[in-house]
């Protein structure tokens, strides 16, 4: 092992489970620093020059990205030509405003309809996936096999076009990467996560449990739609693929129901990113030990999201324990309560833990899942978490 690796090394290093100079820290997400930054490239440099081993993200955080899809970056989703989309407006229970939107296809017609609530960030959208969905909906798009049949049409192989505009992108972040030697990633996929957004959380379990070809067909359909995906992104030569799935633990879903809709997806994923030569990660914060062993059976070779605040279950010396030599683990820290909210003692307590428990081996530092607030408190937060890091080190 050299003195001295490089970002890059070190993050594959840990992805691997090999010995590196010392535990690398890279934040999941980083909304309030991004807030401040005119571009993804001042983005990354800006968290160079704090020391952390940030990575370059083809799929790209920034606000800008299609309302359509916010909350599923990466390539962009363009609807078949024949589609027409509609909207309408009505006043709702309490005097609400409700959107109504409707998908005009050659395949048939579907119908959304959401509450705009006042921290509604699309004026005017009702998005195709987007968290905002789950809560404030009033109708979700798909609720029958006929249903299933438009998304199929809507769920298109991507355009040339995006995919040519997508590798120009990727170029230029590989470009950076190749300037500050950092790890590329690519991203983000999406399976069974995607159907809460398109029935409903709720809706989709019970459906699962009453009608389980049903919901195999949608994730079947799912599962087509992200590989055409993947095959765009892995063709960046990126070094990380990652799959989001904060809504696929057992917080949700049994550890059969995962075994059913989720895992053989995963693997199948998996399998296609590491014939690409890529690494695979799978992000799942909360209710991950019942379905740990399947997760790493499914081939993936690091959990992104590892929370022993708000992860429900979630053990550190249990799943370090279960994880080693098997499976990188990336997170360790709360963000919201512990680096938000929490004392500076609590903030290096939390550090040296999740250092002591979960390293020095096949382990990346992180808050988790993101760190959101932009206030002068929360920065200086932030500054204890990277300097209680820094010192663990030496």
């Amino acid at each position: 092992m050299d003195a001295d690796l490089s970002s890059r090394r070190r993050m594959l290093a840990a992805l691997e489970g090999r010995p590196t100079d010392r535990v690398p820290c890279c934040f999941m997400i980083f909304s309030a620093l991004r807030s401040k930054c005119a571009s993804d490239e001042e983005f990354v440099r800006k968290q160079v020059e704090l020391g952390l081993d940030t990575v370059v993200e083809t799929a790209s955080w920034t606000a800008g990205r299609s309302p359509e899809h916010r909350d599923l970056p990466g390539l962009h989703l363009r609807y078949p030509e024949g589609t027409e989309i509609r909207y309408r407006r009505e006043t709702g229970r309490g005097g609400r405003p409700v959107l109504h939107k409707e998908y005009v296809t050659p395949a048939g017609t579907l119908t959304a309809a959401a509450t705009i609530t006042e921290d509604w960030p699309y004026p005017g959208v009702v998005p195709l996936f987007d968290d905002y969905l789950i809560p404030r909906s009033q109708k979700f798009l798909i609720e029958t096999r006929q249903d299933l049949e438009v998304l199929r049409f809507l769920l298109a192989d991507p355009a040339p076009e995006d995919a040519a505009q997508f590798q120009q992108h990727a170029a230029e972040a590989k470009a950076l990467a190749a300037e500050l030697d950092l790890l590329v990633t690519g991203g983000m996929g999406v399976g069974l996560e995607a159907g809460g957004w398109l029935c409903g959380l709720e809706q989709l379990v019970l459906r699962a449990l009453d009608e389980p070809d049903f919901v195999t067909e949608l994730v079947e359909l799912l599962h087509a739609w992200n590989l055409k995906r993947m095959q765009v992104v892995l063709g960046a030569d990126v070094d990380l693929f990652v799959r989001r799935g904060w809504y696929e633990g057992t917080d949700f879903w049994s550890p059969e129901l995962f075994r059913a809709f989720v895992y053989p997806y995963l693997q199948r994923e998996a399998a296609l990113a590491h014939e690409q030569g890529a690494k695979f990660g799978y992000i799942n914060t909360s209710g991950t030990m019942p379905v740990l062993d399947q997760i790493i059976e499914a081939g993936v070779d690091v959990l992104i999201g590892v929370d022993p605040v708000e992860g429900k279950g979630t053990d550190l010396a249990e799943m370090k324990r279960r994880a080693e030599g098997r499976i990188a683990l990336w997170g360790g820290v709360n963000g919201f309560i512990t680096v938000e909210g929490g004392s500076e003692e609590e903030i290096r307590q939390a550090v040296h833990a999740a250092l002591g428990t979960l390293g020095p081996t096949g382990f990346i530092l992180s808050p988790v899942d993101n760190i959101r607030d932009e206030s002068p408190a929360t920065w200086r937060n932030v500054q204890v978490f990277i300097q209680a890091w820094k010192e663990a080190r030496q």
